[in-house]
C-alpha cells in the first residue's frame, strides 16, 4: 500500500480526482444552464421537464465526504477488442457515477457498467483481462493511499486487501452507507442478476443482504432505466426506523426516484388503532383467509329470477332468464376480478339485445350497445344480481357477524379459529371499527379481489422473514407482472407467524420460481461476537448455516455481570463512547424507560432509533423490538434474559436475542444482573 511522500503515482491519482471533480461540476453547470423556454409545447410538458432537470442536477451533486472513485482497472486489451498480441489496453476509474470531460471521454465509469464488473469479480484464477486492479484509500474526501493487485503476475501472491478491510471496518455515525467499494463476488452476482427473474437472499447478520438488495435496485435502474421509469420500483422495510436508516443509500448512488414504504403503508385503506392477540393475528394472517374472503365476496352474486325487458322507441326486447343465467355463469367461470365482471355484465346483456336486433333486420352499432347497457332496466338487474361491494364493509361483516363468517369459513377455519377472529364487541361502522394491522391486510386482499392492484416493475422486500402469508400476498400483488428481491434471515424471525421456509414464503408471494441464494460470509459482525450469537442457532433455526466472519479484526467482546444495575450499564456506555464511532444500547422494551432516565441522570445524551446521531451525540437507545436491520460500531446489550422474557414464547425471545447480539460492527459488551439464558452457555 502506497502512502504520500513515497510514490509519485499518488500525486497523479490526486490530479485525476481533482480533474474529475471539475468535470462533474461542469456537467452540473451544463444542466443548470439549460433553457427550456422554447422547447416545451405546454405547461404540463414544461413541468415534467423541469422536474427531470431538477432530478438530474441532484444526481450530479458532488458530495465532498464521498469519494468520486474508489478503484481503477488497467485492461491488457481494450474491452471488446480482439485480444491479440500487442493490443492496446485501457484504464478505467470506477466510481459511484459516470463522469466525462468536455469532449465526452469518460473520466469515471459507473460501478454498474459492464466494463466495471471485473473490479468485483476478477481474481488471480480468472483475471478477466485485467492486468492491474487498484483500490484507493480516503480520509474524508481526500485521497490518501492506494493499493495494487497485479492479477497477471504469477510471482505476486493473492492477499486480502488492507484497504478493503479498512473500508468494511470503518466507524460509522448516522445512516447506512453504500458498499460500492467493498462488494464481494458472491454479492455482485446477486446485484447484477437480471430483471426478469426474482431472487431470494438468505443471509445471516452482517452478510450485507440489505446492501445487496439496495445496490441491486440501483443496478436494475441503470440497466433498465426506461422500463422501470414506466413501471416503478419499491423498497419495503419492516418499520419507519429501518427505512430512515437506509434512506440515504440510493440517493448516494444517484438514484432519487425509488419509493420506500412498510407493508402497513401499502395496505393503509383504513385507520388502524386496534391490536390483536398473537393467536388471533396468526389466524388472520393465514393464507386460508384469502379463500374465506373470496367466498364471502362472491356470495353477493345471486342468479337472476326473471328476464329483463329493454324498451327502445316502439320496440321491446326481452332477454330471457335462462340466457341471463348463462351470462352470469360464464362471467363467474372466467376468474376475473369481481369489479371487472360487474362492469362486463351490462355489456354482455346489451350484446344479447343487439343479436336480437340484427336478427330483426336492424343494424345497431357500438353506440346502441352502450345505450342499452346504460338502460334503466339493465342497470337495475345488474344491481340486484351483481351488486357493488365495499371491501372494508365486507371484512367488517366477516369479523362482526358470526353467522356470515361461519357460512363462508366452513371447512376452512375451525369453530375455535372462527371465534378467535370475531370481534368481542361488533363495530357499527367502518370508521368506528377497531381495525388492527392484520385487518388492514384482509381489506387489501378484498380490494384486490374486486379490482386488480397496480403492479410495479421491481420490488425489494427486506426483513421478509417476519411477514405473514397474507402480508406476502399483499406484497406479491404489487409485483405480479414484475420481479422481486426478497431479503431475510430465517433465524431472525421474531413474529408468531414468522416464515419457516423460503419455499413457502415465495409461494405466498407468487414467486415460487425465484432463485434462493445464501450469503454466509460475514463482513460486519466480529468473529467473537458472531460465534457467541451462533450458539443460539440450534435452538432457533436448526440446520441453518452459521455465518463465518471474514473480518481480520476479531473485534471487542466482553460479558459482564452488573451488580450495580443500571449504573453498570451506563458505565459501559460511557466506556464505549470514548472510542470512535456510533454506540447502541439495546434493551428489552420494558427496560427502556428506566435506562433512559439513568442516561439522563448521568448527563449522557442519546437519541432513539431512526433519529440522526451527531458527532456529539453518538448513543442510540434501542428497544429490542426495533433493533432488526440496524447496526452500530459498538453495542451494549442489557439483560439478555429480559429480552427473551419480553416475547410471548421462548423461541421468539431467543430469536429476538440473536438479533440484538448481532448489531455490533466493532465491539459488544453484554451486561447482566440476572443469569444468562442457558442456550448461551
Amino acid at each position: 500500500m502506497s502512502t504520500p511522500g513515497h510514490d509519485d503515482p499518488l500525486s497523479k491519482e490526486r490530479s485525476h480526482l481533482a480533474a474529475s471533480r471539475s468535470a462533474l461540476r461542469a456537467m452540473r453547470e451544463d444542466v443548470e444552464s439549460l433553457d427550456i423556454t422554447d422547447v416545451t409545447a405546454n405547461w404540463v410538458n414544461a413541468a415534467v421537464l423541469e422536474s427531470q432537470i431538477e432530478q438530474r442536477i441532484k444526481a450530479l451533486a458532488d458530495l465532498s465526504e464521498t469519494p468520486l472513485f474508489f478503484g481503477r482497472l488497467d485492461y491488457l486489451h481494450a474491452p471488446g477488442a480482439e485480444q491479440a498480441e500487442g493490443g492496446d489496453g485501457e484504464r478505467f476509474y470506477v466510481g459511484r457515477r459516470h463522469v466525462h470531460d468536455a469532449d465526452g471521454d469518460p473520466m469515471v465509469i459507473d460501478w454498474r457498467a459492464p466494463v466495471s464488473q471485473p473490479f468485483y469479480r476478477a481474481s488471480k484464477k480468472d483475471p478477466q483481462d485485467v492486468s492491474l486492479r487498484r483500490r484507493f484509500g480516503y480520509t474524508g474526501g481526500d485521497l490518501t493511499a492506494y493499493e495494487d493487485e497485479h492479477l497477471l503476475d504469477p510471482a505476486e501472491a493473492a492477499t486480502t486487501s488492507r484497504l478493503l478491510q479498512q473500508e468494511i471496518e470503518r466507524p460509522r455515525v448516522g445512516p447506512m452507507r453504500d458498499i460500492v467499494a467493498t462488494i464481494q463476488p458472491e454479492q455482485d452476482e446477486i446485484v447484477r442478476a437480471g430483471l426478469a427473474g426474482s431472487v431470494c437472499v438468505q443471509g445471516g447478520p452482517g452478510t450485507g443482504k440489505t446492501a445487496v438488495g439496495l445496490h441491486r435496485v440501483a443496478y436494475l435502474l441503470y440497466a433498465h432505466r426506461e422500463r422501470l421509469a414506466r413501471t416503478g420500483t419499491l423498497v419495503i422495510g419492516p418499520n419507519r426506523s429501518f427505512l430512515h436508516y437506509i434512506e440515504q443509500v440510493l440517493p448516494a448512488l444517484g438514484e432519487l426516484t425509488v419509493r420506500q414504504a412498510t407493508v402497513d403503508d401499502l395496505v393503509a385503506h383504513v385507520e388502524v388503532h386496534g391490536t390483536d392477540e398473537a393467536a388471533t393475528a396468526v389466524i388472520k394472517g393465514d393464507a386460508r383467509m384469502a379463500e374465506v374472503l373470496r367466498r364471502a365476496l362472491y356470495s353477493h352474486v345471486v342468479p337472476p329470477t326473471e328476464g329483463v325487458v329493454v324498451v327502445r322507441g316502439s320496440r321491446r326486447w326481452r332477454v330471457p332468464v335462462y340466457e341471463l343465467e348463462e351470462i352470469v355463469r360464464e362471467l363467474l367461470a372466467r376468474d376475473i376480478r369481481y369489479g371487472a365482471a360487474r362492469e362486463a355484465l351490462p355489456q354482455r346483456i346489451a350484446h344479447a339485445v343487439l343479436v336480437q336486433m340484427e336478427r330483426a333486420g336492424e343494424a345497431p352499432d357500438d353506440r346502441v350497445q352502450n345505450a342499452v347497457a346504460r338502460n334503466a332496466a339493465v342497470k337495475a338487474l345488474v344491481k340486484s344480481v351483481w351488486p357493488q361491494v365495499d371491501p372494508a364493509r365486507l371484512v367488517l361483516r366477516l369479523l362482526a357477524d358470526a353467522d356470515f363468517l361461519a357460512e363462508h369459513a366452513e371447512g376452512i377455519l375451525t369453530e375455535d379459529e372462527q371465534k378467535a377472529v370475531l370481534w368481542v364487541k361488533p363495530a357499527r361502522s367502518v370508521k368506528s371499527a377497531p381495525w388492527s394491522p392484520a385487518d388492514a391486510v384482509l381489506i387489501d386482499e378484498a380490494t384486490d379481489l374486486i379490482e386488480r392492484t397496480h403492479s410495479l416493475g421491481h420490488v425489494v422486500l427486506d426483513e421478509a422473514q417476519d411477514l405473514s402469508p397474507m402480508q406476502y400476498r399483499a406484497v406479491g400483488r404489487r409485483c405480479t407482472t414484475g420481479s422481486a428481491t426478497v431479503l431475510g434471515d430465517l433465524a431472525q424471525g421474531t413474529t408468531p407467524w414468522a416464515t419457516r421456509s423460503w419455499a413457502q414464503a415465495l409461494g405466498h408471494l407468487g414467486k415460487a420460481e425465484a432463485v434462493v441464494e445464501e450469503l454466509t460470509a460475514g463482513f460486519r459482525v466480529p468473529t467473537d461476537v458472531i460465534a457467541y450469537a451462533s450458539r443460539l442457532l440450534p435452538h432457533i433455526a436448526p440446520g441453518l448455516t452459521p455465518v463465518a466472519s471474514i473480518r481480520e479484526n476479531p473485534g471487542f467482546f466482553d460479558i459482564r455481570t452488573a451488580p450495580g444495575g443500571t449504573a453498570d450499564v451506563v458505565a459501559a456506555c460511557r466506556e464505549l463512547l470514548e472510542r470512535e464511532g456510533s454506540v447502541g444500547l439495546i434493551a428489552a422494551d420494558a427496560r427502556v424507560p428506566e435506562l433512559a432516565a439513568a442516561l439522563a441522570a448521568a448527563g449522557i445524551g442519546h437519541v432513539g432509533p431512526g433519529e440522526e446521531t451527531t458527532r456529539t451525540t453518538r448513543l442510540t437507545l434501542v428497544p429490542a423490538s426495533l433493533a432488526k436491520g440496524l447496526e452500530y460500531d459498538y453495542v451494549v446489550l442489557d439483560e439478555p434474559q429480559a429480552v427473551v422474557d419480553g416475547e410471548p414464547d421462548e423461541r421468539t425471545g431467543l430469536r429476538r436475542l440473536y438479533v440484538a447480539l448481532t448489531r455490533a460492527v466493532s465491539g459488544l459488551i453484554v451486561t447482566h444482573a440476572t443469569g444468562l439464558p442457558q442456550q448461551l452457555a
